[in-house]
């Protein structure tokens, strides 16, 4: 017995030693083979040439992680602060302050449809905090840069040949860099200078997953923040991203709307060379230019602020209200002002034609006559023309957020009061206070709406740095626009010749009403009409 327990001890203690040398052997063989996957996963990485920002994991990971940092500072930033405190007030600005900051350093890792996002928020002055707007606009000067390289090898894939079989010469610093694609200056064997606009490699393979990310994200932040609604940002970035990345298309919109404001001669819009063009490389007529917000450029060379705002209004009321084809992406970027090198005269230069919204016909009656509503001051016509728009009982809030004017101003006509420093500051207050509503209000209204909005703020910002917004010029080009627009529409319903003449000679009479109400508005500004108040007030007065 003691001899078969002795032999059993010494079974035991060889199997366990044999059992503790595979388990050695095991861990070895797993560290030798997880050294061998990372160090062969890294020389593929390596010889792929693949960064590690290029990696889908990496960027979902930045993101998630920025997401549940500025979740975390808005859900324990307020604990024991009174709502509606001053130190809420300071503290709540605070919060939007290091929140936007994240945000626009997320979106300058990320790079690509980041930014571009980044950029659309950055320009919706009167709908986010001024916090958030402020500090994503410089989203616009940091763009991602591609190499000299990258861009060879994206002609050369798309064109099919090298950069010296088409130009004779092709500057490597670029003109511009934006989110999706870099500009630079060429020269074409027959000796014309040419705009090539070249998209950055990775950013179509990037785009999809980038938008799925964004989309999870914004679900949890809805479901922390219950009020923070804003699905229809991924909505609109899943509908036109794949129309911005194809450069064809927005060769098409380029001589679309060339054509569509031919009567405009203040209009320049560059000529593409089909031939040097595809998905990715759109190559055009180069234009110089200073950008539409730089009044120095301007004031050197003799261009005056008030002919471009006035301008400006009138090519986008047209785009707006008669046409339903809007460029919707006016930044100072993308708008170039100059003097025509043959006639001198002023001219408007619109680039980046990537981004339209075409505007359905009842839509666009609707958002006609509510605009002629809001600048009469019609309260039962903005009522009813917001709430067919989708605003609901929101509508004051719609027609506060379109307008960028306070409720007081909208009730008397926006047309009959001018624009003031403590309303403009009274508004970017209220999006803040209102930030739920806003967000509620942008997910009812249809999807049209929302890219006209962030339109309507970009031209508000450029007549703000060019001081203008007080003109009232801006409201008589759309009162035509409106007029003309509506007209046009009746005439279409109707094949009565004596209602089409009819519904002609109104339109006709409303437009000289107009005619005249701009010349009294010109006579009352003019120096004639001084001098004449002048030399009145000398007169003797007489009983």
């Amino acid at each position: 017995m003691k001899r078969c327990v002795q032999t059993f001890d010494w079974c035991f203690i060889f199997v366990s030693s044999v059992l503790h040398m595979a388990s050695r052997l095991l861990k070895i063989s797993a560290g030798v083979f997880g050294a061998g996957v990372f160090s062969s996963s890294g020389y593929y990485l390596y010889h792929q040439k693949i960064e590690l920002n290029d990696l889908s994991i990496v960027r979902f990971g930045r993101a998630a992680a920025t997401t549940a940092v500025i979740s975390y500072d808005y859900l324990t930033a307020f604990r024991n602060v009174p709502y509606g405190t001053e130190n809420y007030w300071e503290i709540r600005s605070q919060v939007h302050k290091r929140s936007a900051e994240k945000l626009r350093d997320v979106c300058c890792a990320n790079r690509g449809t980041f930014i571009k996002v980044g950029q659309h928020l950055g320009a919706l002055d009167y709908l986010l905090p001024e916090e958030y707007t402020s500090t994503l606009k410089i989203l616009h000067s940091r763009a991602p840069q591609s190499s000299m390289e990258e861009i060879q090898q994206v002609i050369r894939e798309d064109l099919g040949k090298e950069l010296e079989q088409l130009f004779i010469s092709f500057e490597e610093k670029p003109q511009g860099a934006a989110s999706l694609a870099q500009v630079h200056k060429a020269v074409l064997p027959d000796g014309r200078t040419v705009a090539v606009k070249v998209q950055h490699p990775k950013v179509q393979a990037q785009s999809s997953k980038d938008i799925v990310v964004m989309e999870f994200l914004l679900q949890v932040v809805h479901w922390l923040f219950p009020d923070f609604a804003f699905m229809w940002l991924v909505e609109e970035a899943k509908r036109n991203m794949p129309l911005e990345l194809d450069f064809l298309n927005e060769g098409r919109n380029a001589e679309k709307v060339a054509s569509m404001l031919k009567q405009f001669d203040f209009l320049k819009v560059p000529k593409i060379h089909w031939d040097l063009s595809t998905k990715r490389v759109l190559t055009m007529d180069f234009v110089e230019g200073g950008q539409v917000n730089d009044r120095e450029y301007m004031r050197r060379h003799s261009i005056d602020v008030n002919e471009i705002s006035r301008n400006l209004g009138k090519m986008y009321s047209e785009m707006i209200f008669v046409n339903g084809f809007v460029h919707c992406d006016p930044h100072p970027g993308n708008v170039l002002v100059r003097k025509c090198p043959k006639s001198n005269k002023t001219e408007i230069v619109l680039l980046d034609h990537g981004l339209y919204q075409v505007l359905n016909q009842d839509f666009r009656m609707d958002y006609c006559r509510l605009w002629q509503s809001l600048i009469k001051g019609d309260m039962k016509g903005i009522e009813r023309y917001s709430r067919r728009l989708g605003a609901g009982d929101l509508y004051p809030l719609f027609a506060c957020v379109l307008t960028a004017r306070s409720w007081t101003s909208v009730s008397t006509g926006i047309s009959q009061t001018p624009v003031t420093h403590s309303e403009d500051v009274e508004i970017r207050t209220n999006a803040t206070l209102y930030l739920p509503q806003i967000s509620e209000l942008l997910n009812r209204v249809p999807r049209q709406m929302l890219l006209l909005l962030k339109t309507n703020d970009l031209l508000r910002g450029i007549e703000t740095v060019l001081q203008t917004r007080a003109s009232s010029s801006s409201f008589l080009n759309m009162s035509r626009c409106c007029a003309r627009a509506i007209a046009r529409y009746k005439r279409s319903k109707t094949n009565s010749r004596t209602r089409q003449l009819q519904i002609s000679l109104s339109e006709t009479v409303t437009l000289w009403q107009i005619s005249l109400y701009e010349l009294m508005l010109w006579i009352r500004s003019s120096v004639l009409a001084s001098w004449i108040y002048s030399l009145l007030s000398y007169l003797p007065y007489t009983h």
